[in-house]
């Protein structure tokens, strides 16, 4: 098992973290229609990540071409086809969001190819979580493949086989393990012993990649302890 860890060290200028390619605990990550920094959060250094809504806008009207794209930092020195993704993420609703319908969007994209136009992904909306709606709550955890089969399109066809419900909620971290082997992904939220998640067929066409730190539309995103495991 080869293993890489990214703890939340700052060990760059601050201006580099603005630029396509940004290093985080000496390891390179690249921007991808997003927007990159390292802020102190409760005296911890940690990655905040924002949709870039000039190099990728949004269209409200269209949401099927215009979101669950490649809106993620990259890690660029990884491509695995099997492993362990590990990290903490916690999101905002951006004030004045663009999206009134906007859920706190932020996950983890993996076999992700070098032209970013393939991947799979699992995400969460974490204001579903504690919805009085029931309906809401059950679309608190996502999976989709880009380009092909966005969240949409899937809750149409797959009838929830997609999504699930999860305790969660905005503005905490929550700890996510997410482990893909061939075919099946399953996802561990906050250290439970079960998965909250269950992707018995993953449908990507990228069968292997990198890992990226993903957010959408209306989402202030923060990450941080991440660790991948190659296997």
């Amino acid at each position: 098992m080869k293993k890489v860890i990214l703890s939340s060290v700052l060990v760059l200028n601050m201006t580099s973290v603005f630029a396509q390619k940004f290093t985080w605990d000496k390891h390179e990550f690249e921007a991808v229609n997003t927007k990159a920094e390292i802020v102190n959060m409760d005296g911890v250094q940690v990655l905040k990540v924002e949709r870039d809504l000039i190099a990728f806008p949004f269209d409200e009207k269209n949401l099927d071409a215009s979101t669950d794209g490649p809106t993620y930092v990259k890690l660029t020195n990884v491509a695995m086809e099997n492993g362990t993704i590990e990290v903490k993420m916690l999101s905002r609703i951006m004030e004045n969001s663009p999206f009134p319908a906007a859920r706190g969007f932020i996950g983890v994209a993996y076999r992700v190819d070098q032209e970013n136009k393939n991947f799979d992904a699992i995400y969460l909306r974490p204001s579903n979580g504690r919805a009085d709606d029931q309906l809401r709550r059950n679309h608190t955890v996502q999976y989709f493949s880009y380009p092909e089969n966005t969240f949409s399109r899937l809750r149409k066809e797959a009838n929830g086989l997609y999504e699930t419900y999860a305790d969660i909620g905005l503005n905490e971290w929550i700890d996510v393990r997410i482990e893909f082997q061939d075919e099946k992904a399953v996802l561990y939220i906050n250290n439970q012993k079960s998965p909250s998640f269950i992707v018995t067929k993953m449908l990507g066409t990228s069968k292997t990649g990198s890992i990226a730190l993903w957010v959408e539309i209306g989402t202030v995103g923060y990450f941080k302890d991440l660790k991948v495991t190659k296997k």
